[in-house]
């Protein structure tokens, strides 16, 4: 399940950002995550939970909020942005195939708040 090492990675990132008295004071995490990211969201909060059972207790009352993000497309033919439908590449606007991705992919820290 490579949804634990992504939150590992997650864990490293926050550590290398803030000393260790801000991460104490982390409340929640936001991450954004695409919709062509190839992440489960619940395997993702499955692994939240086992790595903060185990490898990371101090985040064990930290929440993780998940945002997703819809993949969209720019059409090159009109020069629109569509959302993408039903894994369809296709301009809403003008129906012309599109594999012009401008977002949908990603997964980022967003935010955390803190106390």
């Amino acid at each position: 399940m490579h949804e634990i090492s992504l939150v590992r990675n997650v864990f490293r990132s926050l550590e290398d950002q803030f000393s260790a008295e801000e991460l104490e004071k982390i409340k929640a995490i936001h991450l954004k995550i695409g919709l062509l990211a190839n992440v489960e969201p619940v395997l993702l909060r499955n692994a939240y939970e086992a790595v903060t059972a185990t490898d990371q207790p101090g985040f064990k009352a930290v929440s993780l909020e998940i945002e997703m993000v819809p993949a969209e497309i720019s059409c090159p033919s009109c020069g629109k942005t569509s959302i993408i439908e039903n894994y369809h590449f296709k301009c809403s606007h003008c129906n012309q195939p599109s594999n012009n991705l401008i977002r949908g992919t990603e997964l980022l820290i967003s935010g955390v708040d803190m106390d």
